[in-house]
């Protein structure tokens, strides 16, 4: 019996305010809480509300038969509570059904698995008590920021005690074999479900391009791939943004007419049916070991980690953000330490990204900035005040792009 896996991150950031350098040692209040307000209301009207319900009213019609999964940062949730309440209160209806299941991640969306494994590991763990508290479930699938991972940030799951983790399906690293199975990591004891990119890329990058030859594409035929797996896979794991629905893909493009009919398409074939991740590894058996020897994300069409680590601003900037760790951690300061990871919200360097090719587009949404180099001097103002004023170091930082 073939299964679909649809899981959903959903995530906003704390975006910094303009932050000149005279404001060093003057103002020490760095986040814009306008423009986060205007955001997370603006996506919640558009998508989060909207699609909540949209599933909701899907779990109902097929009698719990539909089932999905989230990923919500910490800082998701934080902004919900301040500015959109009503947004949890959604999330928090739809984990009542038993059909919605709630993943583990960094709570601030951060790349501390790259850079700290003690760090890392105090994220999840705050992140998991996040969810058991809102939504009564503990985490048992992990999905690290922007799908990043390879064999060591495998072992530092597994060490947390996560049956399973969610990963690229990256064509260099399955080389002949297909995402639609469950592998096991190098060593066994962490199942691995690969995202299906080119289905999940159709939906959450493809549906609206009327230029792709595909266009338009409706629930019968989109079904109907998925349909194609029969005999050749277990399991499609469809992962992409929230924000596809109704946000990257607006409303008047069908986005959730296609959404709503896409449940009955599936089911139109009585051997499939939709699994939590968590029903997909106790389901399905491992085919295999899977090694990930490079750094792999969901990230671009290479689906590295450029997108944070490509050029010498953000690889500065992340150096300084982690250097601070041992200083920041011994003080023990909750506000200095929740200020810090605050910090290392993967965005801030996403939008230092100089990609500005095939995945400009990509890289310029919801970016608050002119430029990168314009973020990325933003960025070390605020550091450099951080550093001066939370922690007293006054060492200088280089902050010219």
């Amino acid at each position: 019996m073939p299964s679909v896996s649809f899981y959903f991150q959903v995530h906003q950031p704390l975006r910094l305010k303009s932050y000149p350098y005279f404001s060093v040692g003057k103002d020490h209040s760095y986040f814009d809480e306008n423009k986060n307000r205007e955001i997370m209301q603006k996506v919640a009207k558009k998508c989060y509300l909207p699609t909540n319900r949209v599933i909701l009213d899907l779990i109902h019609q097929h009698q719990g038969r539909f089932r999905v999964a989230y990923s919500i940062t910490g800082t998701a949730i934080e902004q919900m509570i301040r500015y959109s309440p009503e947004t949890l209160d959604s999330f928090i209806e739809l984990s009542k059904t038993g059909c919605v299941e709630f993943l583990g991640e960094t709570y601030y969306h951060s790349l501390s698995s790259l850079y700290d494994a003690r760090e890392f590991s105090e994220q999840v763990e705050r992140h998991a008590l996040l969810m058991q508290s809102l939504f009564g479930q503990r985490p048992r699938v992990f999905r690290n920021t922007e799908l990043i991972f390879n064999d060591s940030i495998a072992e530092m799951v597994k060490v947390l005690g996560y049956n399973a983790v969610i990963a690229e399906g990256a064509d260099d690293i399955l080389d002949w074999r297909s995402p639609h199975f469950v592998y096991d990591k190098v060593g066994g004891n962490l199942k691995l479900l690969l995202k299906s990119y080119r289905l999940s890329d159709d939906v959450a990058f493809r549906f609206s391009n009327r230029s792709w030859k595909e266009w338009p594409l409706t629930a019968p035929k989109f079904a109907n791939w998925v349909h194609r797996v029969s005999g050749n896979g277990d399991v499609v794991n469809l992962f992409m943004d929230y924000e596809t629905f109704g946000e990257h893909q607006w409303a008047s493009t069908g986005i959730f007419d296609f959404l709503s009919a896409f449940p009955s398409e599936i089911f139109n074939h009585p051997h499939w049916d939709f699994l939590t991740p968590s029903q997909v590894v106790e389901r399905y058996p491992p085919v295999a070991q899977l090694s990930f020897p490079r750094i792999v994300s969901w990230a671009d069409m290479e689906r590295d980690i450029t997108a944070w680590r490509g050029n010498q601003m953000q690889r500065r900037a992340l150096e300084h953000v982690f250097e601070l760790a041992k200083i920041v951690q011994e003080r023990n300061n909750p506000n200095t330490l929740d200020l810090w990871r605050k910090l290392q919200t993967s965005d801030h360097f996403y939008y230092m990204c100089t990609k500005w090719f095939s995945d400009g587009d990509v890289h310029a949404y919801f970016n608050p900035y002119s430029s990168p180099y314009e973020a990325f001097i933003n960025f070390m103002n605020v550091l450099t005040d951080f550093r001066e004023h939370v922690l007293g170091i006054k060492q200088e930082l280089k902050i010219t792009a």
